[in-house]
């Protein structure tokens, strides 16, 4: 019998070894922090950690308030994931305790913030008491002529949608009304007033909004326009949720599409080396600090941007990458995200312990929508 010479095997040996472990090393230095097991595990920590603080030490804001309507958005993002019901059981014990009644300054965009989580409860299980209240003002609101001007005084905000904030709060409510009901006129008024409070507000210089007309000739300390990171986050997330409940037919599509895909340019040309973005948007070295809640609100509406085929993921995939990183690196142990500006209406210093209820919806929002591009991309690094 023909035998073949041990050393005959050493060259292919030698290279399945290499191709082994180089395989292996690849496969060691895709992130972790990527994978849809991963992003899954920090949502739930941070969320655990948020319904835990409401469970011992009750609400910090009335629980109708734009602030926790903001995280509601997230938690309920999380909980249509399969698996994460009790996400959803716990919204629909807070809209019970809340009778689904929407705050008591009833045009004030911040007061019915919560009834895009009602509408999004009231699709997912078909129980219109969940918007029935809402119902009877957005039919107030939409009934309003909304001719006022926009300009900053005159307790406009309690009637207009006059400052950037509004747009994450008014519009999406609105929206996903329209869409649990079946009804356009709600969109229809989102829509219009979205253009209003547009063009008043938006530079169209700097494809950023101005926080409220009180800061059209402010500037910073470097000389340049005063843009707000979260407000402008709040718009650019806006924008996205109320693109989700626009029908492809709609006139207005393309005009949102585009202005879109112009923010988007924008904010991503000033993402920060450490992947996030600082409290002034072009002025990021007076607030030399990431800060998570403007982050979140950008990664979030990014993703949604690639997972809707808006967005070319070679430009915008790294930006999201390390936009996630920023953002999982600011969660604690104990799952309480930092780094989260407190309530204001312009840039602002922040620390590792800060921390704030909406910037637990923007990351509950952002990590939703990476766990489904991961999903659709496997093997995505």
């Amino acid at each position: 019998m023909f035998l073949l010479k041990p050393k005959s095997f050493c060259l292919p040996l030698t290279l399945l070894l290499f191709l082994f472990l180089s395989i292996n090393c690849t496969a060691q230095l895709r992130d972790p922090l990527l994978k849809q097991k991963a992003i899954l595990n920090i949502m739930q920590r941070v969320a655990d950690w948020q319904l835990n603080e409401w469970d011992t030490k009750g609400f910090n804001h009335p629980a109708v308030d734009w602030t926790n309507a903001a995280c509601y958005t997230g938690i309920y993002a999380l909980g249509v994931i399969k698996g994460n019901d009790k996400y959803l059981s716990a919204l629909t014990k807070i809209g019970d305790d809340l009778r689904w009644n929407t705050g008591k300054n009833r045009f004030m965009a911040d007061d019915y913030c919560i009834g895009q989580t009602y509408s999004l409860l009231c699709s997912k299980y078909h129980d219109k008491k969940m918007i029935a209240p809402f119902i009877k003002l957005a039919d107030s609101i939409i009934d309003k002529p909304h001719g006022e001007l926009l300009d900053w005084k005159n307790n406009i905000a309690s009637r207009e949608w006059a400052w950037c904030d509004a747009l994450f709060m008014g519009p999406t409510a609105l929206s996903y009304l329209s869409t649990a009901t079946k009804d356009p006129k709600y969109l229809n008024t989102a829509i219009k007033l979205w253009w209003k409070t547009t063009d008043y507000l938006y530079d169209p210089t700097e494809h950023l909004y101005f926080r409220d007309g009180s800061y059209f000739n402010k500037k910073e300390k470097n000389g340049k326009k005063v843009f707000w990171s979260r407000g402008n986050g709040w718009v650019l997330a806006g924008l996205v949720r109320v693109m989700e409940n626009i029908p492809a037919d709609n006139p207005d599509k393309k005009k949102f599409e585009q202005l879109y895909k112009d923010l988007a340019a924008k904010i991503a040309s000033l993402q920060q080396p450490d992947g996030s973005w600082h409290a002034s948007l072009l002025d990021p070295e007076s607030y030399p600090v990431k800060e998570t809640s403007g982050t979140g609100f950008y990664c979030y509406a990014l993703a949604w941007g690639l997972n809707h085929n808006l967005l070319d993921k070679k430009t915008y995939w790294p930006v999201v990458k390390k936009a996630w990183a920023a953002l999982t690196s600011s969660v604690h142990d104990d799952g309480m995200l930092g780094y989260v500006q407190r309530i204001g209406d312009s840039p602002d210093m922040v620390t590792g312990n800060s921390t704030e209820v909406y910037g637990v919806g923007a990351f509950l929002l952002t990590g939703t929508q990476l766990y489904q591009y991961i999903g659709m991309h496997p093997g995505t690094e």
